[in-house]
């Protein structure tokens, strides 16, 4: 995607929006790339359909709209190319069409009317999995740090299978590190044999404490680590300002993920291609984590296949 392209970030005057609004501004910024601001407007009947006009409104948009986006907008935006975008239709169909050639896409956590639902339901589900760009998810109580450049902002972390993992949202991890300055978190699961204890028709265990881990698990870290290495070396050689920190935990990386993203400013996680479908699924990992991880998600699409729509 070039670096003309657009941030796009949904806006409906809540709290919520204003916070996604808040990063998508510094991410603009940082990118030197125009930012367009779009509202759904809920009592749409039309799917689909766009009408852009500049900053200062058309006689289409509300005026409370107009004034709260100017009020957020207008004071930091300076330097910025910003568009309003007043989408008819729902919240999915509109920010999916307000995000075709888009270079990434930021919505809140909650809102009023259509991102009522985000992180609960359907509304999140179907931006994550449908977006054509990568999606970031602000939380609303997202460390103040996590909207600042520099190191401040806490490290970047990277949810990597290493043989799913698209290389884009690699990719995607190692710029968003290098632009702020701050290392990249790696983090991979490695399987742990299940304990006899826990096979079908072993007696259960006297006490209810966990069982130990196999003796085999040194050799299964040692193992995940050179992998994890491999796959993340041309990339690291790509980027060689960005310090690398590899982190293997077992069998359940959302875990280690939301663990660490309370003093990070950053997750990222991608999408997964279903088996013989060409379409796109959030996995359990992207899913935990959208729902509780402490700072901004973005979940990254693997690139278009030629021939595809």
């Amino acid at each position: 995607m070039s670096d003309t392209s657009a941030v796009v970030v949904g806006f409906d005057g809540s709290e919520h929006s204003v916070r996604a609004l808040d990063w998508a501004l510094r991410v603009a910024r940082s990118l030197e790339a125009p930012l367009t601001v779009a509202h759904v407007r809920s009592d749409a009947l039309q799917l689909g359909s766009a009408r852009i006009a500049s900053l200062g409104g058309t006689p289409e948009i509300p005026d409370t709209v107009v004034d709260a986006l100017a009020a957020q907008v207008g004071p930091r935006a300076e330097g910025l190319d910003v568009r309003y975008a007043s989408l008819d239709g729902s919240v999915v169909d509109a920010l999916t069409g307000a995000a075709r050639g888009a270079r990434l896409l930021v919505v809140g956590s909650r809102g009023r009317g259509g991102f009522a639902s985000l992180l609960l339901g359907s509304t999140s589900r179907a931006l994550a999995s449908s977006a054509p760009c990568p999606v970031v998810v602000v939380p609303h109580e997202a460390r103040a740090a996590s909207l600042e450049s520099g190191a401040a902002a806490g490290r970047v972390l990277l949810g990597l299978h290493i043989d799913e993992t698209a290389d884009e949202v690699v990719e995607f991890a190692f710029e968003a590190a290098r632009r702020r300055g701050v290392a990249l978190e790696v983090v991979t699961a490695y399987p742990v044999p299940p304990s006899p204890a826990l096979l079908i028709g072993a007696p259960a265990p006297a006490l209810q404490v966990p069982p130990p881990l196999p003796d085999e698990t040194p050799e299964l870290v040692d193992t995940t680590i050179r992998r994890q290495e491999e796959r993340l070396r041309p990339f690291a050689e790509r980027h060689p300002g960005v310090e690398v920190v590899q982190a293997v935990t077992p069998a359940d990386a959302a875990g280690r993920l939301v663990e660490d993203s309370g003093d990070a400013g950053l997750v990222v996680v991608g999408r997964h291609r279903r088996h013989r479908v060409e379409t796109l699924l959030v996995g359990s990992v992207a899913h935990a984590v959208l729902h509780h991880a402490a700072c901004p998600v973005a979940v990254v699409p693997p690139a278009q296949r030629p021939g595809k729509s």
